[in-house]
C-alpha cells in the first residue's frame, strides 16, 4: 500500500504502526497529492491511504479522483503488487474531517472508503484489507450519517458550485459579492440560489445557512 499524509510525523507513526500488522506492506510513501498520483501509478499499490488536507497543491479529494481515473483507464490498470485480488490501487481515506461534504466529495471522488483517524488500529487494519478487495470500507460514524442521508427527505445533493455559493452564503456575503468571488454572474448566483433553496427545503439565505450547519454541509 501507499501512504500519502504531508505531515512526516504521520506517516512514521503509521508506517511503524502498519509493519506490525499481518499482510500489509507499504511500498511508498506521498508528502502531496502530486506525488501520491506519480507513485500511485508508478508502483500500482493495492490501496492508497489518502489524508484529506495536504497543504499547498493538490487535496487529498483531487488526487483520489486522479488515482481512481488512471486506474480505471491507464493502460496498467489491473493487479497491484500486493494480494493481487482487485483492480486497484483503491483509495481508502484516513482524515480528522467527517462533515457531509468532505465525505460525499470524496466518495464522488472514487473513494473506496472513509476512515477517521480515532479508530482503533484494529480497525485500519480491517479497513485496509476491505479496501485492496474493492470493498467498501467506513468508520461507523460516517455510515451511519451515509445512512441517515439516504433515508432522508430524497432530495438531490448540493452540487460543488452550490457549495461554493453556500459557504459565501455563511460569511454573509451577498449575490453581487458571490458573484465577484466566484466569477460568475449575479443572474447564475440567483439560479443557484434557488436549486439550493429547494434541496434544502427553505426559502430564505439564512435558513439555507442555519440547515447546511446542522447538516454539516460546509467546508
Amino acid at each position: 500500500m501507499l501512504l500519502c499524509d504531508d505531515h512526516a510525523v504521520v506517516r512514521a507513526g503509521l508506517l511503524a504502526l502498519l509493519s506490525s500488522a499481518p499482510g500489509i506492506e507499504v511500498v511508498g510513501e506521498a508528502g502531496g497529492g502530486e506525488e501520491a498520483v506519480v507513485l500511485a501509478a508508478r508502483l500500482r499499490p493495492d490501496v492508497v491511504l489518502m489524508d484529506l488536507q495536504l497543504g499547498p497543491g493538490m487535496d487529498g479529494i483531487e488526487a483520489t479522483r486522479r488515482i481512481v481515473a488512471d486506474a480505471s483507464s491507464g493502460p496498467g490498470s489491473g493487479p497491484g503488487p500486493g494480494s493481487g485480488s482487485g483492480s486497484g490501487p483503491y483509495v481508502l481515506v484516513l482524515t480528522t474531517y467527517d462533515t457531509d461534504a468532505d465525505i460525499t466529495r470524496a466518495i464522488d471522488a472514487g473513494a473506496t472508503g472513509y476512515l477517521l483517524k480515532a479508530e482503533r488500529p484494529e480497525e485500519l487494519f480491517s479497513a485496509i484489507r476491505a479496501a485492496a478487495e474493492g470493498r467498501t470500507a467506513l468508520s461507523p460514524p460516517v455510515a451511519g450519517r451515509v445512512m441517515a442521508r439516504m433515508r432522508g427527505s430524497g432530495r438531490p445533493a448540493l452540487t460543488d458550485r452550490e457549495r461554493d455559493i453556500l459557504g459565501q452564503l455563511a460569511r454573509g456575503l451577498g449575490n453581487r459579492e458571490i458573484a465577484r468571488a466566484l466569477f460568475i454572474s449575479e443572474a447564475t448566483v440567483k439560479t443557484h440560489l434557488g436549486r439550493i433553496y429547494d434541496k434544502l427545503g427553505v426559502d430564505t439565505r439564512s435558513g439555507a445557512v442555519a440547515v447546511a450547519k446542522e447538516q454539516r454541509l460546509l467546508p
